[in-house]
Parts: C-alpha cells; structure tokens; sequence
C-alpha cells in the first residue's frame, strides 16, 4: 500500500485530503508542520509527498529543499499545494517539487496528479531495483572470476619452472603466451572490481600526503622498458622542486591514474616521446597541481574525445583496451575533488591533463 504524507498547518486540510486519499485506498499520515513532516519522512520514507507552501515558520520551499539535499532518502515525489501566482510554483519547481496543484483542490484532479507521481515513484524504484542488481551480479562475478584465474596463473607459473618435468621450447611458448592472456584477463577482472567499487561507493580512500612528483618518477622508471622496446623516448619534466608537487590524496589510487595514463600514452604512440610534465596550475580560483602526459601518437577524433571517460567506450584504435583505464582514472581523479580532460587532434598526438588541489 502506497503511504502519502500530507502537510498543511490548516488541521481541516489535513483531515479532508486524508479523507479523500484514504477512499482510494491509500495510507495516508499527517503533519501539520515543516519540522514535524521532516521528522516524519526521517523515520519511515513515504512514498509521496503532498505539501503545503505556505506555513509557519518552515514554509513548503524549505522543507522540498532539506528533503532533496538529503542523499541518504530514497527518491520520493513532492507536490505542492499553493494559492499562489506562477512565480510561485516555479520556485517550487526549481527547488525540487515534481508538480503542483492550486488551492482550492479539485478532488479529481488531486487524485489524477497523485497516481501520475506514484507511477514515477514506483517507475524510479524499479530502476534503482535494477541498477543494485547488476552491481551486486558484477561484484560476484569478478570475484568468482578471480578464483580461477588466480589459480590458473599459479599453476602455469609452476609448469614454466619446470616444476611438473623439462618441457619442450614449443610448451614453452605455449605456456608463455597462456601466461600474458591469463595475466591480461586478470588485470581486466581487477579492473572492472574498482570501478564497480567506485560506482557503487564501496571504496574508501586513505588520504595522506603525497609527492606526486616523486611518485611519477617511480611510474616513469617502471614503465621505461615498454618505451624502450618501441624505440620512444620517455620523459619527467617539473616546473619546480620536487617537493613543490605535494598534495592531501590516496598514494595508491594516484599511482593508478599515473601507470594507466602513461602507460596508454606509451601503448598508443608508435613514435617520438613521451612527456610527462609537472607544474603549477589554477582550479577556479585556487592553486593546483598540474599533471600532463603528452604524446606524439595518431590523436584521438572529435566525435570520440566527449565519450572518451565514459566506462566500456574503448574507442577506435586497434589497439583499445576494456575501456575502463580511463573511465576509473575520472573516479580517482574526481575522488581527489580534480578534474581530468584531454585536448587532441588527429596525426598531431594527445595531452591528458589532471588538475588536482592543493590542500
């Protein structure tokens, strides 16, 4: 049974629309003030709100305000009852109501509107219904996933030893390239696990101070051999001291963001360099540490760079991976309140930029 919360200070109001409302089989609960109704909706959610504007002390544009600025309620339609001009309504409107009906009420009218925001309700919840469903499905897959995998790599670890007797050159080769797919799909499966934790808000960060500068390095001397083996020149540049690129973030989670945006700047680019440049920038009007990691591969098209962070969209290239690297770099990044873009141009290579505050 749908349960309607209706709040009027006018006590005849209440009774008559509880009146109405409960003919029609719904579960209605009263309240004839903003503080008692937000009380109310604190306790036990309704599924509809039917609330006046004008009252006492916390009028109906506060209380729709309190309402939407708590994230911790679940989504439920508020709307208004106004004697009041249009100005009036769209107040309302942009403060969050979802619809309005003027004073006097029509009955039928009431009830039309009422059954109309309970199908939204109803329509919301089975989307979020949906939305818990597959994360949950996502969160058991890739951790039943991983199992087998893990083990797997144990066990061709194993036979590449020798553990299990000599093998042949062409076992061997076998099993080597069994190692780097294996190897590939588990870094997949781990991937696709932090951005789900991310999505659905299970991760926790541990901030701390890092020197960026000196992590970058460490990125850069680690990913130095793929730039060898393509023949590319891979550099750190830093418009300062060392110390100068310190900020308040996660050691681990920025360590990700750096490996994958240089290490896809070094997959995708074929020849010439890669750079990667420290400085001092600006987010609004406060200071920030500016990350770019520029290189001189095919570039990336218009119609591509506006989905480029969205999740799965692994664009064109031959070379494209899952389409998470970049997707889970945006939550790290936004995660650290910073901002990440990228400014390319085909045949004339690609600059990613993070912007992260100094705190």
């Amino acid at each position: 049974m749908d349960r309607i919360l209706v709040v009027d200070d006018t006590p005849d109001n209440c009774l008559l629309i509880q009146a109405i409302l409960q003919d029609e089989g719904y579960q209605v609960e009263l309240a004839e003030s903003g503080r008692e109704a937000l009380d109310k909706i604190e306790q036990l959610p309704p599924d509809l709100v039917l609330l006046d504007v004008m009252m006492p002390g916390m009028d109906g544009y506060e209380v729709t305000r309190r309402i939407r600025d708590n994230s911790a309620l679940p989504f439920m339609p508020i709307l208004l009852t106004t004697a009041y001009d249009q100005p009036s309504v769209a107040q309302g409107l942009d403060t969050g109501a979802d619809d309005f009906i003027r004073k006097p009420v029509h009955f039928d009218e009431l009830l039309a509107r009422v059954r109309a925001l309970l199908r939204l309700k109803h329509s919301v919840d089975e989307r979020d219904q949906i939305a818990r469903q597959r994360e949950d499905f996502v969160s058991r897959l890739t951790h039943d996933l991983r199992t087998p995998l893990v083990a797997a790599d144990r066990m061709l670890d194993l036979l590449s030893q020798g553990v299990m007797g000599e093998l042949s050159s062409d076992v061997q080769e076998a099993i080597a390239i069994m190692v780097r797919s294996n190897q590939n799909l588990l870094t997949m499966v781990n991937l696709l696990l932090e951005v789900y934790r991310y999505e659905a808000g299970r991760k926790t960060l541990t901030f701390a101070p890092v020197n960026v500068g000196e992590l970058a390095q460490e990125v850069v001397e680690e990913l130095s051999p793929l730039a060898i083996d393509k023949s590319l020149a891979l550099k750190l540049e830093q418009s300062g001291a060392v110390e100068e690129f310190v900020i308040k973030g996660d050691r681990l989670e920025l360590r990700r963001v750096l490996t994958n945006l240089i290490g896809n700047a070094i997959k995708f680019t074929d020849e010439g360099l890669v750079t990667v440049k420290f400085s001092k920038g600006r987010m609004s009007l406060a200071a920030a540490l500016k990350l770019e990691v520029i290189d001189t591969g095919p570039g990336i098209a218009p119609d591509e760079q506006g989905m480029l962070f969205e999740s799965f969209n692994s664009g064109k290239h031959k070379r494209s991976g899952s389409g998470l690297g970049l997707h889970l770099s945006r939550r790290i990044v936004q995660a650290h309140n910073g901002t990440i873009s990228v400014d390319s141009a085909v045949g004339k290579g690609s600059t990613f930029t993070v912007l992260l505050p100094f705190h």
